[in-house]
C-alpha cells in the first residue's frame, strides 16, 4: 500500500495559494495604463490601445470557461461572444470588459460605475470618444455584452 502522507499538505497549501491569489487582486489607473495584478501574474493595458469600456458578466462571456480557464497562469478564456479574453477578477457577476490590444480583459472592481468613469475620463485624453463606453457620462447608453 502506497502512502499518500503529502496529499493534505499538498492541498493545503494550493489553497492557501488560490485564496492569495484571489485576496490580491488590484486594480489601478494611472497616467498612462490600467493595471490589473494579483498574486502570480497581472496584466498592463496602455490607455491609447482601449477601444471600448463595456458593463459584462463572466458569466454571460464565458458559460463554459468556469473554473479552469480563471485558475489558469494568465486567466486566458473563450467566449462565443468576444474571443479569446483575459480575466482577472474577483466577482464573476459583475465587471468591466476593457477591449485594447489583441485580448480583451475582463475586471471586477469594487465599484465598476466609478472605475469606469475614472478610466473613461483618462482615456478619452489620449484617443476622444469611444464608440462604446459605460464610463463616459455623455455617451449613449450602452447594453451589457451579452
Amino acid at each position: 500500500m502506497i502512502t499518500i502522507w503529502w496529499a493534505p499538505w499538498a492541498i493545503g497549501i494550493f489553497l492557501v495559494a488560490s485564496l492569495g491569489r484571489y485576496l490580491s487582486t488590484s486594480y489601478r489607473v494611472d497616467d498612462t495604463s490600467l493595471s490589473a495584478w494579483r498574486l502570480l501574474g497581472g496584466r498592463r493595458v496602455r490607455l491609447d490601445e482601449v477601444r471600448k469600456i463595456e458593463y459584462a458578466s463572466l458569466r454571460d462571456l464565458a458559460p463554459t470557461g468556469g473554473l479552469l480557464g480563471s485558475w489558469g497562469w494568465r486567466g486566458r478564456m473563450w467566449s462565443p461572444v468576444v474571443g479569446r479574453f483575459d480575466s482577472i477578477y474577483t466577482d464573476a457577476s459583475r465587471g468591466l470588459l476593457v477591449s485594447a490590444g489583441d485580448v480583451p480583459l475582463y475586471i471586477s472592481p469594487r465599484d465598476p460605475d466609478a472605475f469606469a468613469r475614472e478610466l473613461s475620463r483618462r482615456v478619452r485624453s489620449y484617443s476622444g470618444r469611444l464608440a462604446v463606453d459605460v464610463g463616459d457620462p455623455h455617451a449613449a447608453p450602452t447594453p451589457p455584452v451579452l
